[in-house]
């Protein structure tokens, strides 16, 4: 039986992930932000669910949650930072204070949980760690550029810590899902205030089409529970976990048009070296 940190668990992945992990007899701490969500968390299987009260931005609770997991439930197997949020604005209409929440929620929170899970982990040789991070933390788009970096981020912190883990033990995998029928792209998307009308032609249809299709997407939160909890059990899981036919076709595309412009400019690339 393993014991589960997942932060994010009152609805979407986080939830649906939590109640697989639970079917399967496995021990669930599920981090939420209310009294009433935490109570009705405890009571999904009483004894093997186990509700917490987390804000990620907040550091000193992180470490002090951890902490109590570790001495009271048992010690944490595996580790989902699953906690985040969407967010539309183009890069120039972002406040400051915008982008800056959404690091702290996206990335910020998934390292202070890193860094306060990781030295039992350690201790023990032994672990896994989870980050949901996104297809676009892979791909891009016009409109959702500062969510894109801080996936982009929450990627490039996955496989570097993967490496350096690897040698005692933890092992990471980061889960780039596509569009699931989730609450994403809707009640949890935040969206900045349109003003600049340049933007209007390429970022409004854009926006339109995913309000369009929230509840509507193919990717079903059950299965791609099921999928992690299949990496989890593997002795050799991936640094990186594709979820969805639509995410395996973008990061396709991504890849052929990676390498198509890096031959086109190979031979200038190759020209910055010093003569021998």
């Amino acid at each position: 039986m393993n014991t589960w940190l997942i932060t994010g668990t009152s609805t979407g992945l986080g939830r649906a992930l939590a109640l697989a992990a639970l079917a399967q007899g496995d021990m669930v701490v599920g981090t939420l932000r209310n009294e009433a969500q935490r109570a009705e968390f405890d009571a999904v299987t009483p004894g093997r669910s186990h509700g917490v009260l987390l804000d990620v931005t907040h550091e000193a609770d992180i470490r002090r949650v951890v902490d109590e997991v570790e001495s009271r439930v048992g010690a944490i197997d595996v580790l989902v930072n699953n906690a985040g949020y969407g967010f539309e604005s183009t890069i120039e209409e972002a406040s400051m204070a915008d982008i800056r929440h959404q690091f702290e929620v996206n990335v910020f929170g998934a390292l202070g949980l890193i860094k306060a899970v990781l030295p039992h982990m350690r201790g023990r040789r032994g672990g896994r760690i989870i980050n949901i991070t996104s297809i676009g933390g892979l791909t891009t788009g016009p409109g959702i550029g500062i969510y894109n970096a801080s996936k982009f981020a929450l990627e490039a912190i996955s496989e570097s810590l993967g490496k350096e883990t690897a040698g005692f033990g933890v092992k990471v995998t980061a889960v780039e899902p596509g569009a699931f029928r989730t609450d994403w792209a809707g009640r949890s998307l935040k969206r900045s205030t349109r003003s600049i009308a340049e933007y209007t032609a390429v970022c409004e249809p854009i926006s339109e089409a995913r309000s369009t299709r929230s509840g509507h997407q193919r990717g079903d939160p059950a299965k791609a529970a099921a999928a992690i909890l299949q990496i989890v059990a593997s002795d050799d899981p991936p640094a990186h976990l594709l979820l969805g036919s639509d995410a395996l076709k973008r990061a396709r595309t991504r890849l052929e048009e990676l390498g198509t412009e890096f031959e086109r400019w190979a031979s200038l690339a190759q020209s910055t070296d010093f003569d021998e």
